[in-house]
């Protein structure tokens, strides 16, 4: 199910209830109720919820969107020093240069075919892909430079494996939520608590008034549920935090994809 599905249906879903209970409400409401104005010690107290409650979301947003940026940042990395490697192997013999490029094709099909299915599902790297990297790393390592130009090629080839190897690390080690259990647990609560005041201010059955409860309770769920899509780094399924891989592999990425 798309996830843009699941927020729409979500939010219907909690319009609906509150609008629903927000009428059953009003017409169980005793005939001598004074609805005129709510008492001014239950407007204090939903406006110093409600500031809270945002400062606490405006930071869990602002922690996811940093870590996935800082994941998508190690995938850029990774493949731009890979790509590094592809081009700077041209100045060895042909033999060499296809073995040393079949090598990085092979990594990147195995990182965007294999691991990216497990990064999107929360699940760690498999060790396959740190193994076809070391033996990258071993070839370009043997491989004595016969000419002045090979050598001056041969230690920023190992530089660039290096790089790619820490960015790889760095990926696979944020591929876990951001938030803990208990961050979750707090911003689910205090929804609940910040929609459901809403009933002590005694709004009516007035267009305007339900229209605004409304879209206050779907702009409560819209939210936690960015905050939910930006907790997984690398997304939630697809392949599109892999573009970086697929902007410089396009053939290879591409059919890994597949």
């Amino acid at each position: 199910m798309s996830e843009w599905l699941v927020l729409a249906i979500a939010m219907a879903l909690v319009c609906a209830l509150v609008l629903t209970i927000t009428l059953i409400r009003h017409r169980r409401a005793a005939d001598d109720e004074d609805t005129s104005e709510p008492p001014d010690v239950i407007e204090y107290m939903t406006m110093m919820v409600g500031v809270v409650y945002a400062i606490v979301l405006g930071l869990a947003i602002a922690g996811v969107w940093e870590a996935r940026g800082a994941a998508e940042d190690s995938v850029r990395r990774e493949a731009q020093a890979l790509y590094e490697v592809t081009q700077r192997a041209d100045v060895y013999p042909a033999a060499v240069r296809d073995r040393i490029r079949g090598e990085v094709d092979a990594y990147v099909s195995h990182t965007v075919a294999v691991d990216w299915p497990l990064l999107t599902s929360g699940e760690s790297a498999s060790a396959e892909g740190g193994q076809l990297l070391g033996k990258l790393r071993s070839d370009v390592t043997h491989q004595s430079p016969a000419t002045e130009l090979q050598a001056q090629a041969y230690q920023p080839l190992l530089d660039h494996i290096a790089a790619a190897d820490d960015a790889r690390h760095s990926r696979t080690q944020s591929s876990e939520s951001t938030l803990p259990g208990v961050v979750w647990f707090g911003l689910l609560v205090g929804g609940v608590v910040t929609v459901g005041l809403i009933f002590t201010l005694q709004i009516r059955r007035s267009g305007r008034e339900l229209l605004l409860a409304g879209l206050f309770s779907a702009l409560i769920v819209f939210l936690l549920f960015m905050v939910w899509s930006f907790d997984a780094p690398y997304g939630r399924d697809g392949f599109d935090s892999a573009g970086p891989f697929q902007d410089l592999f396009p053939a290879t990425a591409v059919a890994a994809a597949r």
